[in-house]
């Protein structure tokens, strides 16, 4: 008898454990970036306030409370009305200070500006831990900019300026030189368009148009900087189409090309994810080298669930003309 209750007190943990992870891996998610704190990596992503999830594994994950309890008090002077849903948040360490980028804007308009609050940890039992907002970086207007304020993505080049990469829609993505206080845009302004689709010359100033991309996000590795960015569309269900693309460039403002050679800015980009029988679309990715593997991270409109997002997590490696491939 003892016997089958220790039997049997083993499996119940297993299944705790394997349900645990189950559900774990279940978490919602649009627009994942992640960093490694300690032995803690802790996720951000769009959400009310911006939501929050750490890790020991990059498998179980947590919820933590969310960045901003309350709107930043700029945001109703960007986006009428704002309901604190804050878009595509950016996580970067510099200085022993963490940088978070984060969007507030209005669906398929570019009243939208990028902020940024800062932190001297990330744990949020940290007696030092608070978010101390600093305010707007960028801001577009519609019939102004033929750019969008949005999904930001901070990169240093090699002589440690930053950079700031963001976009969607419109005329491309774009990069701007920043201040070393990574709250700015340095002066004189310095701006590259670093990818751009065909958009149909008779739309409105203030459509978003029919180029559709978005999301940039710039990653360092093998003497090139790999910009990684998604095509098509987002948030739509079982009708999202998002899929990750990429180029390369030697140097940080480009000109960026795909593995055929054409450039990003003309309308290139080899596909890396794309829908497959599990998922629909999937896009808005970051990548990482965490304890010497590299990894990208990007939600998935699950077809088992309806086209519910959820994070995925793979491995990257490079093949022998050191292109990204999924593991």
């Amino acid at each position: 008898m003892q016997l089958y209750t220790k039997i049997k007190s083993v499996f119940t943990l297993l299944f705790i454990l394997i349900g645990s992870a189950a559900i774990a891996q279940d978490i919602v998610v649009h627009d994942p970036v992640v960093i490694k704190q300690k032995d803690t990596y802790y996720l951000y992503c769009t959400g009310n306030g911006i939501s929050v999830f750490s890790s020991k594994d990059l498998k179980k994950w947590d919820k933590q409370p969310q960045v901003f309890k309350e709107k930043p008090v700029w945001a109703d002077g960007v986006a009428a009305d704002f309901k604190n849903h804050i878009w595509a948040p950016d996580i970067s360490f510099h200085n022993n200070m963490y940088y978070l980028y984060y969007s507030v804007s209005a669906f398929a308009k570019n009243t939208s500006a990028i902020g940024v609050t800062t932190n001297t940890t990330l744990d949020p039992s940290d007696k030092n831990y608070k978010w101390v907002d600093q305010g707007i970086v960028i801001q577009s207007q519609p019939n102004r900019d033929m750019w969008n304020a949005i999904d930001p993505n901070l990169i240093f080049d090699e002589n440690n300026t930053p950079w700031l990469s963001f976009g969607s829609f419109w005329e491309g993505l774009k990069l701007v030189k920043l201040n070393p206080d990574l709250k700015s845009i340095a002066q004189p302004q310095e701006w590259h368009t670093i990818s751009k689709r065909k958009r149909s010359f008779e739309l409105a100033d203030a459509d978003p148009g029919d180029g559709a991309l978005e999301a940039p996000f710039i990653f360092k590795k093998n003497g090139y900087y790999y910009q990684f960015l998604s095509w098509d569309l987002c948030c739509r269900g079982e009708k999202s189409t998002y899929k990750v693309v990429v180029g390369r460039s030697k140097n940080v403002t480009g000109p960026y090309v795909d593995k055929e050679g054409k450039p990003l800015n003309q309308g290139g980009g080899s596909l890396m994810v794309q829908g497959d029988e599990n998922y629909f679309g999937a896009g808005h990715n970051s990548a990482y080298t965490f304890d010497g593997k590299d990894y990208i991270f990007y939600h998935a409109y699950e077809k088992k669930t309806n086209g519910t997002p959820r994070l995925v997590v793979k491995e990257m490696q490079w093949d022998s003309d050191l292109w990204p491939v999924l593991k």
